[in-house]
């Protein structure tokens, strides 16, 4: 299922006219706002450095993003006016979709999926450390 969920997400990047890196980096910058510290999105894309700093590179010479520092070891990625219209238009419309499929479904049910994943996250976390 992991897999098909991810799949998904690919086609809908590719729909929009994004690359999986430049949506998943739009999406978590959107899940924060409209910037987000460098090592957050490190953190929560599950992508290398590397493909996260070409990304961003792109993203930053097609003007969506911009770099300034915070701190001396991190950077906050914002958005630009232009970034923020198009992370409208993709990551915020998949942000969209979500939500509506969360909204339809009882608070309960929510509730148990978001506690399901986290102890599934939680459990193989554990199991990577064996590995």
């Amino acid at each position: 299922m992991l897999g098909e969920t991810e799949a998904v997400y690919h086609e809908m990047s590719l729909k929009l006219g994004l690359s999986d890196s430049a949506m998943i980096i739009l999406y978590t910058i959107c899940d924060s706002g409209t910037s987000c510290l460098l090592q957050d999105i490190c953190r929560k894309s599950g992508l290398s450095k590397q493909t996260i700093n070409s990304a961003l590179r792109k993203l930053e010479s097609q003007g969506i993003v911009c770099l300034e520092p915070a701190g001396p070891k991190n950077k906050n990625v914002c958005l630009t006016v232009n970034g923020k219209i198009l992370a409208d238009q993709t990551a915020g419309r998949i942000i969209k979709a979500e939500n509506e499929i969360f909204d339809s479904w009882s608070g309960e049910d929510v509730q148990k999926y978001l506690e399901l994943m986290e102890k599934f996250l939680v459990a193989l976390k554990g199991k990577a450390k064996e590995i």
